[in-house]
């Protein structure tokens, strides 16, 4: 939208310079009238294009099947890092190629296997939370873009996060 404003300005100040030399080529002015009256879509920059979408997968589509989608870590400390394996499955008739894995902070890291996963093969997807200056209930999130319908496929590690001044706190009940 800015650069189309833009460009309708620039197109005015051409037509006011050709105007104000006295040039008389009708072709110009008429070329710049248009162009301010009926611009051309300008592709969006980066900075204001919406997030793309993972597109359906080019190729052959399989399926793959979690043991267990969600991992409940329980109650931690502040600090304290929770690993956890996921064991799946291709239950698809596919090579499984997992493209990318990605945590919905930086606190998760996920790790996957780059190599494909064959047909009524398994694998492993690890997943590191590190709950450093992190509090409160947790559901932290991990998204995995393989070659399936649809693409995406989400696993989650689930607790609660005791903030590290609190656990040092002595339990007292006030009644």
């Amino acid at each position: 939208m800015l650069a189309k404003i833009k460009f309708g300005f620039l197109a005015a100040l051409v037509i006011a310079f050709m105007a104000s030399c006295g040039n008389s080529d009708s072709n110009v002015k008429d070329a710049a009238r248009q162009s301010v009256t009926n611009p051309q879509p300008v592709a969006p920059s980066s900075s204001t294009a919406t997030p793309a979408q993972p597109a359906a997968p080019a190729g052959p589509t399989t399926s793959l099947e979690f043991k267990e989608t969600t991992f409940e870590f329980g109650t931690i400390t502040s600090g304290d890092k929770v690993e956890h394996t996921f064991t799946f499955k291709n239950t698809g008739k596919e090579p499984l190629i997992i493209s990318n894995a990605k945590g919905s902070c930086g606190c998760t890291v996920p790790s996957w296997p780059r190599q494909p996963i064959a047909v009524g093969g398994t694998g492993e997807v690890k997943v590191v939370f590190n709950s450093k200056n992190k509090k409160g209930p947790r559901n932290q999130k991990v998204t995995l873009t393989a070659n399936t319908d649809p693409p995406q496929t989400f696993i989650y590690l689930k607790g609660e996060v005791t903030p590290l001044a609190d656990a040092n706190k002595p339990n007292v009940s006030v009644n």
